[in-house]
Parts: structure tokens; C-alpha cells; sequence
């Protein structure tokens, strides 16, 4: 069983563990991983910082949703 998503996982997790579906997830939440993904600091930010700094809507929320399909 694959290890839970948690506020320190990155944004490159959720992009590499659930692909389109993590992208749709984050969108969702805010967070715009735009085309391509290229802005490459980003992705290894994490889901908390994310939140932290008003890119990510509702983090408790994502984490359940994320953890719910894994």
C-alpha cells in the first residue's frame, strides 16, 4: 500500500503518484500546476508551504481527498 499523503509531501508527489487525477485534485484546490509543469521549484514545494503561502485552498480537505484514491 502506497504511503499517505501528508502536509510535507510535494507537489511533485502528487503529480508523480497520481497524474492527471493529482493534477485535477490540485486545481481544484487552487493550485494551477499550469502546462507542462515547468516551473521546477515549485514542484517540490509542499502541499503545507503551498498552503501557506495562498496557492492551495482548504489543505486538510486535499489531503483527504488525495489519500481517498491512493
Amino acid at each position: 500500500m502506497p504511503e499517505a499523503f501528508t502536509p510535507e509531501s510535494t507537489i511533485r508527489e502528487v503529480m508523480t503518484r497520481l497524474g492527471e487525477h493529482g493534477h485535477e485534485l490540485l486545481r481544484n484546490h487552487g493550485y494551477d500546476t499550469g502546462e507542462g509543469f515547468v516551473d521546477s521549484l515549485s514542484q517540490y514545494q509542499s502541499l503545507e508551504r503551498a498552503a501557506r503561502s495562498d496557492r492551495i485552498r482548504d489543505l486538510v480537505g486535499l489531503i483527504g481527498e488525495l489519500n481517498s484514491i491512493t
